[in-house]
């Protein structure tokens, strides 16, 4: 049944609903290319993922192009500029994706091959789904559909796509002053993130920035007998637990000196916001699968993990690993480990922060080695510009209901380098779920929000574009 929407004509809305198949079997062959960015052995797989986007661009008539970096191409695209309008300047819209996925490991925990797409209770599973194919997918097939109907666009839409968002977009940032020209617009629309709950669409205003690190404990020359030898010869393991545990206090709250000094406040028409969103804090907990929910005191949930910084233990690695009991003193421990950033923090700063408080407290008989990875700010957009008016107005007439405005927890590094290189506004417009299990095992996206998320985005460029 086709959905009236006072952006869009109802033949177009005909026509999106006859193909939906046709647009889901695309999405599934595209989800099938095994692209993850971070496999030394996938090359082949990102690769062909950027041509596959590309070839669609092309077979669509767009002005395309493959962008070489030093790692995995940039995918660029564009429509025509339309002729200005009683000499107003046409506005330019940039949409940004990325065709790279997470690893799918453990690949146990999969109910079905992560790279065999299959749908189930009105949900396409595969790794890769929501995080960020199909996603940025509703914006490739509402550009090329409009246009393959005949008709004329009121705005000119740029494309990048790119295939290392999930290992940092460092080729990115480091082409991004060159190509600033190419890719001059007047606002990114960018969906890579979630809507406020089922049925309840959101506009993410802000999102957490980030960093990342490995801590390498080292302690004697060899892994030691820890009868002959535990209780006298520290143990590296330990040392690495004890590290862990002094940059966070019992009560939730980062333990590490100065860390919150340049935490910006949440502004307290944000919080009276949130909290009329009535969020459920027993649901979200079972959502998750969790017994309780936890975190830094004074605090609602969501300004948790929307407003607030916070650290995780990524991953942690020492001693015997393998099947049985092995009584070995370790020679050596690490842990991968990470901070959500908020307006105000700098990745620079804290990474000099945290490492001083290691270095403080490191227990004797053991050294240790720091080492940051990527890092990036956090991002705040305008939610008073006449986009995310466009956009509210495109989003309702999509999903039948107003979005609300958020701030997301994640993070997309390159957005706030978008903002400082092409001085342009961003449009977050997250057609997800926060249970789509990003990166996790199972990861999915509801079929319903995908042709939701392609009917949102045609009727975005026609609102941008009103006169």
């Amino acid at each position: 049944m086709t959905t009236s929407s006072p952006l869009l004509p109802a033949d177009f809305l005909d026509f999106l609903a006859k193909n939906a198949d046709r647009f889901e079997r695309e999405l599934m062959d595209w989800l099938r290319i095994a692209s993850v960015s971070s496999d030394s052995s996938a090359k082949k797989n990102v690769h062909a993922a950027a041509e596959w986007v590309k070839q669609k661009f092309a077979d669509a008539g767009l002005m395309t192009e493959s962008i070489a970096t030093d790692g995995f191409p940039l995918i660029y695209a564009e429509t025509p500029l339309p002729e200005a309008r009683d000499g107003k300047k046409t506005p330019v819209a940039l949409v940004y994706g990325h065709y790279d996925v997470q690893p799918p490991e453990p690949l146990e925990l999969w109910d079905s091959p992560p790279f065999e797409p299959v749908i189930r209770d009105g949900k396409i599973y595969a790794r890769g789904a929501t995080d960020d194919k199909g996603q940025v997918l509703t914006h490739v097939l509402a550009v090329t559909q409009w246009l393959a109907s005949g008709r004329t666009l009121p705005i000119q839409i740029k494309f990048l796509i790119e295939g290392e968002e999930e290992v940092g977009s460092g080729n990115l940032e480091k082409y991004l002053p060159r190509l600033a020209d190419k890719l001059a617009c007047d606002v990114v629309a960018v969906s890579d993130s979630s809507q406020y709950a089922p049925n309840r669409p959101a506009i993410t205003c802000g999102l957490r920035g980030i960093a990342t690190y490995e801590l390498f404990v080292d302690g004697p020359s060899h892994d030691l007998h820890s009868g002959s030898f535990g209780g006298a010869v520290m143990n590296p393991a330990m040392a690495l637990c004890h590290l862990l545990s002094s940059m966070l206090d019992k009560d939730g709250k980062i333990a590490i000196d100065g860390f919150y000094d340049d935490v910006l406040p949440i502004p307290d028409i944000e919080r009276d916001a949130w909290k009329q969103l009535g969020s459920d804090d027993a649901e979200f907990a079972r959502s998750v699968g969790a017994n309780a929910l936890a975190g830094e005191p004074g605090f609602t949930t969501d300004e948790r993990r929307w407003g607030r910084p916070s650290l995780d233990i990524n991953g942690l690695t020492s001693g015997h690993q393998g099947e049985g009991v092995k009584t070995v003193l370790p020679a050596k421990a690490s842990a991968k480990f990470s901070c959500r950033l908020v307006p105000g923090q700098h990745p620079e700063r804290v990474t000099r922060l945290i490492d001083e408080h290691l270095q403080r407290h490191c227990p004797t008989g053991v050294r240790i080695e720091l080492k940051p990875d990527h890092g990036a700010a956090a991002m705040l957009a305008d939610a008073t510009s006449p986009y995310t008016i466009a956009a509210a107005d495109a989003v309702e007439s999509a999903f039948g209901v107003p979005p609300v405005m958020i701030r997301e927890g994640g993070s997309i590094p390159i957005l706030a380098r978008f903002q400082e290189v092409l001085g342009c506004d961003v449009l977050l417009l997250g057609w997800g779920q926060n249970d789509d299990a990003a990166h996790s095992p199972n990861e999915k996206f509801s079929v319903a929000d995908f042709h939701r998320g392609i009917r949102a985005s045609a009727a975005l460029w026609q609102a941008i574009g009103k006169p």
